[in-house]
Formats: structure tokens, C-alpha cells, sequence
């Protein structure tokens, strides 16, 4: 795994650890900017190739 691809999973695992967190703090605007970072890296994944796992978030 080269070092574009490892990085973006760790932003796409923290992202998700971050969603998390503003869902159960019922933080409703920080949970529309996680999501937005989080679309936006699962689309910057499909456009390099990268497959992400499915998470639960």
C-alpha cells in the first residue's frame, strides 16, 4: 500500500471515528461538516481507486 493510499483510509477511519462522536454529542452542525469531509473522501477514493471498506457509520 503506497503512502496516498494508507493516508487516506487513516483521514476516512478518523473522519468516521469524528461522525461518530458529533452523532452521539447530538452535535447536529459538526455532524453535516463530518459528513461532507466523509462523502468527500469516499469520492476522492473512487476517483484514485481505492477501495474502503463498509463501515457502520
Amino acid at each position: 500500500m503506497d503512502a496516498f493510499t494508507a493516508g487516506l483510509l487513516q483521514r476516512i477511519k478518523t473522519t468516521e471515528s469524528d461522525l461518530t462522536r458529533a452523532r452521539d454529542e447530538g452535535d447536529e452542525f459538526l455532524v453535516e461538516v463530518e459528513q461532507g469531509e466523509l462523502d468527500d473522501l469516499h469520492r476522492l477514493a473512487a476517483e484514485h481507486g481505492v477501495e474502503v471498506g463498509v463501515s457502520g457509520v
